[in-house]
């Protein structure tokens, strides 16, 4: 199923095959140029910095991935002769990294690690901003609290925090996920792990100074979004199979 991203206000197509989810990055290329977005693509493969990454990248995750005809192509790259396309790419050394679709939605799609690769090389700053919406999709940075969260009394400063960064609290967790093990800061990535760490101390220090709860969550899940975007927007990768709690968390 064809999902959306909507970043700097174009829109990215992605889908999720098996375990791997990729991005359309001809949609990544329109933000250069809405007319040549082919001609972006291969000008993009015919890099030998480019080859590299995505003969390294297939040889990580493709155990059918072809290393002898992706050595052709990586001592051919750079050179004024050299052209590829990503079928060719795909056709020659059995990859998976790069999909090639047609009809609606159609145009070539990169795993998300080599679609962030891609949106490096049309602009630093849209990648930023695609990295960073996609990991407010992935739940890696927590929404805004609802006005009906903030007025609610939280029987533990446990379960407070919980909702400042992920949104819920344990038990709240735990009803959603019946059949996950362990509690949410168990699945946590070490960002938010990080964030929390900073929610904690403030927590203390908020409380030393006799502020309410209410407004404690508020100003926590403010730092909580800010803190993380800057983690965010610090990473050029994202795990591809690293634990997402869904905007979920524990208590110790």
């Amino acid at each position: 199923m064809v999902a959306k991203l909507t970043v700097l206000e174009k829109d990215i197509s992605t889908f999720k095959l098996g375990d791997i989810e990729y991005i359309n990055i001809t949609d990544i290329a329109r933000y250069k140029n809405t007319v040549r977005t082919d001609d972006l693509i291969r000008n993009w493969l015919r890099n030998r910095n480019t080859i590299e990454f995505l003969g390294i990248w297939e040889q990580l995750n493709n155990p059918n991935f072809k290393p002898v005809e992706f050595d052709g192509f990586k001592i051919q790259a750079g050179l004024n002769s050299f052209a590829l396309t990503p079928k060719q790419w795909i056709g020659a050394t059995n990859a998976i990294g790069l999909i090639s679709k047609a009809g609606r939605y159609g145009g070539t799609y990169a795993q998300k690690d080599i679609a962030f690769e891609f949106a490096s090389w049309i602009s630093v700053e849209f990648k930023l901003y695609l990295i960073h919406t996609d990991a407010i999709k992935e739940n890696l940075i927590p929404d805004i609290v609802s006005p009906s969260q903030v007025a609610h009394v939280y029987a533990t400063e446990a379960d407070l925090l919980n909702v400042a960064l992920f949104g819920v609290t344990a038990k709240e967790w735990r009803e959603v996920n019946p059949n996950i093990k362990g509690n949410m800061r168990d699945h946590a990535n070490v960002h938010q792990l990080v964030c929390l760490a900073n929610l904690e101390s403030l927590n203390a220090h908020f409380i030393d100074k006799s502020i309410s709860q209410t407004e404690r969550l508020t100003s926590l899940n403010d730092l909580a979004i800010q803190q993380m975007q800057i983690l965010s927007r610090s990473i050029t990768r994202l795990p591809s199979k690293s634990p997402v709690i869904d905007n979920k968390s524990d208590s110790k």
